[in-house]
């Protein structure tokens, strides 16, 4: 976006243009995404969801034989204030435990609603080898996972990435130790150096050679990648001879809405927030934790931490300014569901609804304690918490839509009650 804004500033002529239009693939995605979409509470403000695609095709089918699916290697959405006076990128690791809804496969099946990794969303709807329909099922998603309405989705392979760089020469990274990853193709020693190529992808998509072997460690990674990309892009790209290399990688490798899929409504949108100081440009990671907290069995998925990530996408979805310090500060030390003990009480006069709403809450990892009927039909759906117990209530509300909590005085134990209204659809 940032050399997109340059080009435009230099006049440079329509031939190049017609080139980078010519070079960037449009998916219609409107039509696949469905309905029962979250509102835009912030008219002016936009969500964009960022996938870096690690689809095996052409080019790509050395970085991993024998896959079969379409694959989505980074995943984040970056949210652009009303007023164009600050943005902040929120990183959603590849091995979040989410609900996928139901997907248009693209090979004339659905498939069904269930649990998993969200990076299993873009494989989903790329079925049929198709990029709308990973991206769709990818924004249904996140829609679904966070509450924010994704306005416009771009996607860029191993390719378009690793061009971007070498028009830069390279940008300088500083490993602390020597890295030596086969599956990255990626051999490095420690110490700060200019790295372009194979060996910048390997640096951004590294994970089990490195720290803890995370994804977490990776995003962290990418994300000091990205911030010095931008600088770099800012410093050096000065004029068009400069930007043609940049810019031809970027777009023979991008992929985006119908509405983006051009290099003026590109730089339309670069010119919208090339004032934003790097100091408002925040990157964060969504609170999470290991789901073996939770579920002792899973060593390999990580889950959102509640209240803290429900109060990012709130404030996001509220166009509020996001510090970083603080919200780290915030999850420093998770409550992990498994703590939160809840009993459930079916007021919504259908039989069986307290073991259904048990189950949903213990697949998420809460220790459910008893179900019984609610006293009275409830038509909304409610928390009741013991005094001193209101960061449990926190976390159980959070994944329930529109449940609000309230001290229950004469309660005993330590346990939450959550009484099931008419209007319970579901967990988040």
């Amino acid at each position: 976006m940032l050399a997109l804004l340059i080009l435009g500033a230099a006049g440079t002529g329509a031939w190049v243009y017609r080139q980078l239009d010519g070079n960037i693939h449009a998916a219609d995605v409107d039509g696949k995404i469905g309905g029962d979409r979250p509102e835009n509470l912030s008219p002016g403000s936009k969500n964009i969801l960022v996938v870096g695609s690690d689809s095996r095709d052409g080019d790509n089918a050395a970085y991993g034989k024998g896959l079969t699916t379409m694959q989505s290697d980074t995943l984040m959405v970056m949210h652009l204030a009303a007023d164009r006076k600050w943005a902040t990128v929120v990183s959603l690791p590849r091995d979040s435990w989410v609900r996928i809804p139901a997907c248009d496969r693209g090979d004339g099946n659905t498939s069904d609603p269930h649990r998993f990794k969200i990076n299993e969303s873009f494989a989903i709807g790329g079925t049929g080898g198709d990029v709308a329909g990973a991206a769709a099922c990818t924004i249904k998603t996140v829609e679904q996972s966070t509450g924010l309405r994704i306005d416009h989705f771009a996607s860029v392979d191993f390719q378009g990435f690793k061009g971007m760089v070498n028009a830069l020469e390279g940008i300088e990274v500083c490993p602390e130790a020597p890295i030596d990853d086969p599956k990255a193709h990626l051999d490095l020693e420690a110490g700060c150096q200019t790295v372009q190529g194979e060996d910048a992808l390997g640096y951004v998509r590294t994970r089990y050679s490195v720290g803890d072997g995370s994804d977490l460690g990776r995003i962290g990674r990418q994300q000091e990648f990205m911030e010095a990309l931008a600088a770099k892009a800012r410093k050096t790209l000065t004029s068009p001879a400069d930007l043609y290399g940049f810019l031809d990688s970027a777009t023979r490798s991008i992929t985006t809405d119908r509405a983006l899929a051009g290099v003026k409504p590109l730089a339309s949108l670069a010119s919208e927030v090339q004032d934003i100081p790097s100091d408002r440009l925040t990157f964060v990671t969504v609170p999470n934790y290991a789901r073996e907290a939770d579920v002792p069995t899973d060593k390999a998925n990580v889950v959102w931490q509640y209240p803290q990530a429900g109060d990012l996408f709130r404030s996001l979805a509220a166009d509020r300014e996001i510090d970083g310090k603080a919200l780290k500060k915030a999850a420093a030390n998770p409550l992990y569901a498994r703590s939160v003990q809840v009993r459930v009480l079916n007021g919504t006069g259908v039989s069986g609804r307290a073991a259904q709403v048990a189950e949903e809450l213990r697949a998420l990892g809460f220790t459910v304690v008893g179900t019984g009927n609610a006293p009275r039909q409830a038509e909304r759906t409610a928390v009741l918490h013991p005094p001193g117990m209101e960061n449990h209530a926190r976390v159980l509300t959070s994944r329930l839509h529109g449940a609000k909590a309230d001290q229950d005085a004469r309660s005993a134990d330590q346990a939450l009650t959550l009484i099931v209204g008419q209007d319970y659809d579901g967990v988040t």
